[in-house]
């Protein structure tokens, strides 16, 4: 079985990758350079992709940045110490991002003969973004149906998001009990100039938050 990961280089595409690997999906793994202002994060994915031992990891350029619309993009300042349970769409916000890169997954898919796209979203420890929620990957997943060749005659690919309903702290066990080193990726939207992370923003907050009830330390603050 293939199936192409959407992979950022952050711990959830990380760990949601590692599980479809132990489901026995062989990776396809593919990176957007989409004009985010973290570009720390593709450096990430590169070691990310080498863990996974994907077949393939394709980087690709599609530059969000003309558009604006979301500080990632450096369209405004990134937010930080942000209360995450106040509700509303944040400023880091990419308009239409995951429909975007859920369609670059299911172009490659076709050509690699992919089953399914593996995607690290989740509903629960989250920043609030209208495309992580179930209700969109389902009708994503019933598009895809209907857009591609393999749908027309018969075939069905998947949407997987293994990470849906997984606090952060759930889905870092889930990648500690896979063998994962979680030194290897980057979740900071804002990093320093040394690539360490601020520490502040709603990234670094939820990963902060996750480590700590997980009960590990964040190997990035041991080095």
């Amino acid at each position: 079985m293939n199936a192409v990961l959407l992979l950022s280089g952050g711990l959830d595409s990380f760990t949601a990758g590692a599980m479809a690997r132990a489901d026995g999906y062989a990776l396809y793994a593919l990176t957007v350079r989409y004009g985010q202002v973290h570009a720390r994060e593709v450096e990430a994915a590169r070691s990310a992709a080498a863990a996974l031992g994907v077949v393939r990891h394709v980087e690709l350029d599609v530059n969000l940045a003309a558009f604006g619309g979301s500080a990632l993009v450096g369209d405004g300042a990134i937010p930080k110490d942000r209360p995450l349970d106040g509700g509303g769409i944040p400023s880091t916000y990419v308009p239409a991002r995951n429909t975007i890169f859920l369609s670059l997954a299911l172009a490659f898919a076709e050509v690699v003969g992919a089953e399914a796209i593996v995607i690290g979203v989740n509903a629960l420890d989250y920043s609030g973004y209208p495309d992580c929620r179930p209700e969109y990957l389902e009708a994503f997943e019933r598009m895809a149906s209907l857009a591609t060749r393999a749908g027309v005659e018969g075939g069905q690919l998947r949407i997987l998001a293994p990470l849906l309903r997984l606090t952060k702290a759930d889905i870092i066990s889930r990648g500690l009990a896979l063998g994962l080193d979680y030194g290897l990726t980057h979740s900071c939207y804002d990093p320093q100039l040394d690539g360490q992370p601020c520490g502040t923003c709603d990234s670094c907050v939820l990963r902060a938050r996750g480590f700590r009830a997980a009960g590990v330390p964040d190997p990035l603050l041991l080095r």
